[in-house]
């Protein structure tokens, strides 16, 4: 074996090594492209959670589009009032005012309020359920409870029990809208977080025939509008719908309501805390 080749090999391919690392060298700083450091300030405000909410696909991609201006300082929903004041001081702006807003599921009814059609066996997904035969309950426009909203919050918010029943974690909400998008019956809303008087059914059908499949379901009987002083609540296509923006918190619909399809809320949980009561849910 020719062993000055071996090192003539050798030398030749470390100094092309060289040439090229060089070269490369070179390039990455001519075409380097300048970050801007409140970039990375902005990400660790944001958590890092990746959850999506604000429409893009990760928490540096939202950082990024905050600092160019892309996206509006109160961007990450999930982070709400406190990440945007944040952000904003980073960013040397006001943070402005974006109204809270929280998930409300609208159906209370579970196995034992609301009728079966059939028993449905297979995985757990809302969307699987309706795909077959519409699902297992008999009332079109209720929920299913399978957890297809549950999976796809990124806060762990929504609680189903053994009945099958929804409950929204008020106090982990962070009203990113997850949820919604992904409820096939589409039967999940973003509410004002202050809004107390809420309506938690969508069914459409008559009085006899809502009742038929639910217990626990609106039957256009129209008694909340009537007792409503400010207009607030109408029923339209048989189910009662309240402008949030009228409504002054009254309760007098509540009252009047057969089924309890119209139900209170307390939107401010500091008390309760203090109090050590079970956090607060819906419905």
């Amino acid at each position: 074996m020719e062993w000055s080749i071996v090192w003539k090999a050798a030398i030749a391919l470390s100094g092309l090594g060289l040439l090229f690392g060089g070269l490369l060298a070179i390039a990455a700083a001519k075409f380097k492209v300048e970050t801007d450091p409140r970039v990375d300030e902005v990400l660790e405000v944001l958590g890092g959670s990746n959850c999506g909410a604000c429409g893009y696909p990760n928490c540096e991609r939202a950082a990024e589009a905050i600092v160019s201006g892309e996206a509006p300082v109160d961007a990450c929903l999930s982070g709400g009032g406190d990440v945007a004041e944040k952000v904003a001081k980073i960013m040397g702006v006001e943070a402005g005012v974006r109204e809270r807003k929280i998930a409300l599921v609208h159906c209370k009814g579970g196995l034992a309020e609301s009728v079966p059609k059939a028993i449905y066996h297979g995985i757990d997904s809302c969307l699987a359920a309706v795909k077959i035969a519409g699902g297992g309950k008999a009332c079109p426009y209720g929920c299913l409870g399978l957890g297809t909203c549950k999976d796809a919050c990124p806060v762990n918010a929504i609680i189903i029990d053994e009945d099958r029943r929804r409950w929204v974690d008020r106090d982990k909400c962070t009203g990113c809208g997850l949820c919604v998008e992904k409820c096939p019956r589409g039967l999940i809303e973003l509410v004002p977080r202050k809004q107390e008087v809420l309506v938690v059914c969508k069914n459409i059908e008559k009085g006899a025939k809502a009742r038929r499949v639910c217990k626990v379901c609106c039957n256009g009987c129209k008694k909340c509008e009537k007792v409503c002083e400010v207009d607030a609540i109408k029923v339209v296509d048989n189910l009662a719908r309240i402008d949030y923006e009228k409504c002054n918190q009254c309760g007098k619909c509540i009252e009047v309501c057969p089924n309890q399809v119209i139900v209170r809320v307390v939107p401010a949980w500091t008390s309760r805390r203090k109090a050590k009561e079970p956090s607060p849910a819906i419905p």
